[in-house]
């Protein structure tokens, strides 16, 4: 009898939790579309305390016609209900074909809000690949990195006396560069020096860095032309590049921007509007389709920077709401692409927190450029298409420099 009581008690566990997808679906219909990645999780625990009615119980009667057989005859020990709760909404999810539905597991939602922190242990520095050949160090403020003396610009030459170049892969280079915050813990570095081409090895330790989410400068190659780079589409985006803006409009002698959204894996829809909106005087930025309407989400029409010539780098890693602003630019005759065709993300995603911390992505809307270009499967064609260089010099950047170069002498 107690063996009976139990197992009837469990059986009435798993359907209850397998009814999740369905509230989930229930859900969807009110609940407004993000970003790319989306901050707020959406709580399910009132939705789950709705009542489901006897028609929505019978949906998945099988699975439970399933379990019950498993829990009476099965000879070994079944994995634990959460593991098979787990793998049910999982094989549930794959019947959809859309690899940006998926379910995640606790311990890795909640690190997915981190993400768009952007706090991690390291240096505080950002290594660039130059047109020449070389691997620039450019410190951020405040940073271990630039408090141990590193300068902008000044040349990457070897980590822990192991010689580096640009063969190394950027992906095993950065993590050589990083590492946990401890005493006695950090880097070091052989670098050459902008200023006087000295070469020193020097001693970095690694601290708690808070990367920003846009860096700038001029350039070295042609000081008239002010460079920005956005890694990632967060809440502070628009706040960092207005800063940026400014600052390089107000230098002497700046008549042109680059913008860097290679690499840029997207992030927040609205902040990517905004992001927009900062090179536009208003109109359409992106048309937004869900299953029941389309809308077109509009630039405030405050730009700060809509007259200064603008060319926008891109690589196949742009994606999402990088190639929104991308695609916004190009389409409104604003900038030129000079790169790869991008990724073609071009739909949103909306995370809805579980109950027990575990979170699901759920493919909600999908994006359309101001001219209506879908980006999905397809991704955005660069005006100036370039072909990677095999060195791993940064052709696009050149490519950049010489085609404002020419623009700002024939205004």
């Amino acid at each position: 009898m107690y063996g009976t009581m139990r197992s009837l008690r469990a059986l009435q566990h798993y359907r209850q939790s397998l009814l999740i997808g369905l509230i989930l679906g229930l859900a969807l219909g009110v609940c407004f579309v993000g970003g790319f990645l989306f901050r707020g999780f959406i709580d399910l625990q009132t939705a789950q305390a709705r009542d489901v009615s006897s028609e929505a119980k019978s949906d998945y009667s099988l699975l439970v016609e399933v379990q019950t057989l498993l829990n009476q005859f099965y000879l070994r020990e079944q994995p634990s209900p959460q593991e098979r709760e787990y793998a049910a909404i999982r094989g549930m999810l794959t019947t959809l074909g859309d690899p940006y539905t998926f379910f995640i597991d606790p311990p890795v939602a909640q690190s997915e809000s981190d993400v768009l922190a952007g706090t991690y242990g390291g240096i505080g520095v950002l290594v660039q690949r130059s047109e020449q050949g070389d691997l620039v160090l450019h410190p951020f403020a405040a940073s271990p990195a630039k408090n141990a003396g590193i300068e902008e610009g000044d040349k990457l030459l070897a980590v822990n006396q192991t010689p580096v170049d640009l063969t190394m892969p950027a992906d095993a280079l950065d993590q050589m560069l990083r590492g946990e915050v401890k005493e006695g813990s950090g880097v070091e570095l052989t670098i050459e020096k902008t200023s006087d081409g000295t070469q020193l090895t020097l001693f970095v330790p690694f601290g708690v860095i808070n990367v920003p989410s846009v860096v700038w400068r001029t350039l070295a190659e042609n000081s008239t032309i002010g460079y920005i780079q956005i890694l990632l589409f967060t809440s502070r985006t628009p706040e960092e590049l207005t800063t940026a803006l400014t600052e390089l409009q107000q230098m002497a002698g700046v008549e042109a921007l680059i913008l860097d959204l290679r690499n840029n894996s997207g992030g927040l829809l609205q902040e990517a509007v905004d992001v927009a909106g900062l090179f536009l005087n208003g109109g359409v930025v992106v048309y937004e389709r869900t299953n029941s309407q389309e809308l077109p989400l509009n630039a405030a029409g405050n730009g700060i920077a809509t007259d200064i010539p603008l060319v926008v780098l891109v690589n196949h890693r742009t994606a999402s709401a990088a190639e929104l602003v991308a695609g916004a630019l190009r389409d409104r005759e604003r900038a030129i692409l000079i790169g790869q065709t991008t990724y073609g993300k071009g739909t949103v995603q909306q995370i809805y927190r579980l109950s027990d911390e575990s979170s699901l992505h759920v493919t909600a809307a999908e994006w359309f450029t101001p001219d209506r270009i879908q980006l999905d499967g397809k991704g955005l064609e660069p005006t100036i298409a370039m072909i990677p260089d095999v060195n791993g010099r940064d052709v696009e950047l050149g490519e950049a420099i010489r085609y404002l170069a020419q623009q700002v002498q024939g205004t």
